[in-house]
């Protein structure tokens, strides 16, 4: 499998698919998930003569169970080490959900020329959790019991996550055992341990620095009926702050909208990248 080490001695598992001399784009995942969570994207993109990458965050899919650095800044680290390894310069970095944040980071402080464009969907910042500064987060009691439940309980608790996170238990809806199922082998092949340390730096960590940093083209795209990153306190609040952020947001549509709705989402990421 293709990785790289980073100084900590931490595999980090990627994917590099597509013409060398291709416009790079690369995919940052979601908490618990993989590179995998992007197959819709990066199918669609190579197929357009991009050139994809993606990888396992530490702790996450096939990089290794490192039981340290299970925070925003090491995350990000990891991912100078694997652009800088791959050398991949004029990049349209694009993340979801824990990936946007790590994008705000990693694209506010990125070297020049490393960085073309950004796209934040459904993406954790400016803060999630709350707090006197951020009165309308969401409670830390609500991060304490994913904390608890994916420790102790996760593989009910992974399965049972993907209702919401999808929006299959809202009326109506249809209800796709497959893409359950692969969310939940997405999250099982993580490390426990791993997951569980995250949730701090999804929830606790503030971007607000970051985007208000960022200074290539960004593109906010956020379902309105996000059930597990609230749109009004993330996505809406994200593009004020970066400057000349575009938002798109989406009515009715959920937190894992790259897969319920890839082909609307494919298409407004590849409009924004060629435009």
């Amino acid at each position: 499998m293709p990785t790289i080490n980073t100084t900590d001695g931490t595999e980090i598992f990627y994917k590099d698919w597509g013409p060398r001399d291709g416009q790079v784009v690369m995919f940052h995942h979601g908490w618990p998930l993989s590179a995998d969570d992007w197959d819709g994207q990066m199918m669609a993109f190579v197929a357009k003569g991009y050139r994809v990458v993606a990888h396992d965050r530490r702790g996450h899919g096939r990089s290794s169970q490192a039981a340290t650095g299970h925070d925003m800044d090491t995350y990000v680290a990891d991912v100078v080490a694997l652009t800088d390894a791959l050398d991949l310069r004029d990049a349209v970095h694009i993340g979801h959900s824990t990936g946007g944040g790590e994008v705000a980071r990693y694209v506010a402080r990125a070297k020049p020329g490393r960085v073309a464009k950004a796209v934040l969907i459904s993406a954790v910042a400016p803060i999630m959790v709350q707090s006197e500064a951020n009165p309308d987060g969401v409670p830390l009691s609500v991060f304490d019991e994913i904390r608890e439940q994916t420790a102790t309980n996760r593989a009910q608790y992974f399965y049972d996550f993907t209702m919401p996170f999808f929006g299959y238990n809202r009326d109506g809806a249809e209800v796709k055992e497959g893409v359950r199922r692969n969310w939940w082998r997405q999250g099982m092949t993580g490390s426990v341990l791993a997951h569980t340390l995250g949730i701090k730096a999804f929830s606790e960590t503030d971007f607000t620095d970051d985007l208000k940093a960022i200074t290539v083209p960004t593109l906010v795209l956020h379902g309105e009926d996000d059930q597990i990153v609230p749109f009004a306190i993330t996505g809406r609040k994200s593009a004020q702050i970066v400057p000349g952020a575009k938002l798109i947001s989406y009515p009715g549509y959920p937190h894992g909208m790259p897969t319920t709705h890839a082909d609307r989402i494919n298409a407004d990421l590849l409009a924004f990248v060629q435009g």
